[in-house]
């Protein structure tokens, strides 16, 4: 986004703080990464107890794509790689590790590693020692395959 959508002064990234006012203005950095967060948000990506768990309450089904597609990503590794997506899925990384969404009847998590191993989970919710695999950036964990209930959509 530009800074003049901001409001911001495209010259200056940073907040601007002169002295005893307190900031004046938010910073472009503060914004992309507040913009993020939100972002995050609105995926339904969360952190609870430790553990990484998907909630994509405000999520639109008009964010899927309804033609098959690529996902080009980098790995952990600093590899470019590329995911095929089907039709009506999305996808993100997140700890550079690639979430692909699909809508479903019902929400199901499956983890594939890299060793091809696959795990499946019941509900929205990973493990602790898959999610600490993830926050640390272990490079254990290929992809996580998310589907979401239709219904669940808006």
């Amino acid at each position: 986004k530009s800074p003049k959508l901001y409001g911001a002064f495209p010259t200056d990234p940073y907040s601007h703080t002169p002295g005893g006012k307190g900031a004046q203005q938010p910073g472009m950095t503060g914004q992309v990464k507040e913009d993020i967060l939100s972002r995050f948000g609105e995926l339904g990506v969360f952190v609870k107890n430790g553990t990484l768990y998907f909630n994509p309450c405000l999520l639109r089904k008009s964010e899927f794509i309804t033609d098959g597609n690529s996902f080009n990503y980098v790995k952990l590794s600093n590899e470019e790689s590329t995911l095929a997506l089907e039709e009506n899925s999305l996808a993100f990384t997140y700890c550079q590790v690639p979430i692909v969404y699909t809508m479903g009847s019902e929400n199901n998590l499956k983890v594939v590693f890299n060793s091809n191993d696959q795990k499946p989970f019941k509900g929205s919710a990973l493990d602790e020692e898959t999610s600490k695999s993830i926050f640390k950036r272990l490079d254990e964990v290929s992809h996580i395959h998310v589907e979401v209930a239709k219904d669940y959509l808006k």
